[in-house]
């Protein structure tokens, strides 16, 4: 099974500089992109088997990260110069 990168550059490539830009002058977007990438990691360790989780804890993990890219992709789209 391949395991899909959800890093957010990958997610939206069109922002790459812009994720950049925040990182270093956002404290709440810097935050909000440690605990996305923090949690993808999460994810990513359980669906390749490297920790057992329940499905119930993998979804709530999942959502999580959805929301999480919600929440940053508004600020790159609200921020963007």
């Amino acid at each position: 099974m391949s395991i899909e990168n959800h890093n957010l550059h990958n997610e939206f490539p069109q922002h790459k500089d812009r994720i950049h830009d925040l990182k270093m002058n956002d404290r709440h977007f810097a935050r909000l992109f440690e605990e996305y990438h923090d949690t993808d990691r999460e994810v990513r360790k359980i669906e390749e088997g490297a920790e057992a989780a329940s499905d119930q804890r993998l979804e709530g993990l999942k959502l999580r990260r959805l929301h999480l890219k919600d929440d940053l992709l508004g600020m790159l789209e609200t921020t963007e110069a």
